[in-house]
């Protein structure tokens, strides 16, 4: 009898890719997970309970920013150790760029919110209220992305 070497190496093949296809696919599944960070509860709270600071603080701008100053302070010291949380956590950058965005004092959420309230002294009450669904929102995204991570 002889020996195909064409069918054994056929075999040979066959019996390696039935043994290392499931390896391959692990693997592949592995490297295209999402790379996120556990859900964490004091993010979750920090995120929460800024909310409502945050919402409650832009109510006063209708009246003149010197009044406020020591709050707006504090909010935003508390926006940033926030921030600086979100950070610090493994795999969380698409929640630490929403922070980053919130509080920048460039743009139009928070940060310039603040910003603006300081350099005009007082805001429209129209301005306030338009000015805090956006704030909202934005909170309710980083909200969104915390409640919505894996719970450990």
């Amino acid at each position: 009898m002889t020996l195909n070497v064409f069918a054994l190496r056929s075999h040979y093949r066959l019996t390696l890719t039935i043994l290392t296809s499931p390896l391959f696919v692990a693997l592949g599944l592995s490297s295209c997970a999402p790379h996120i960070s556990p859900f964490s509860q004091t993010a979750y709270r920090q995120a929460t309970s800024l909310k409502v600071e945050a919402l409650e603080l832009m109510n006063e701008a209708t009246t003149p920013y010197e009044e406020h100053e020591q709050d707006v302070e504090e909010l935003r010291t508390e926006v940033e150790k926030a921030y600086e949380y979100a950070k610090g956590l493994p795999n969380n950058e698409v929640t630490t760029r929403q922070w980053d965005i919130l509080k920048d004092p460039g743009r139009n959420l928070l940060g310039g919110f603040l910003e603006r309230w300081r350099e005009r002294s007082t805001l429209s009450r129209a301005f306030v209220d338009e000015a805090k669904a956006l704030v909202a929102d934005a909170f309710d995204t980083i909200i969104g992305l915390e409640s919505g991570k894996i719970k450990s």
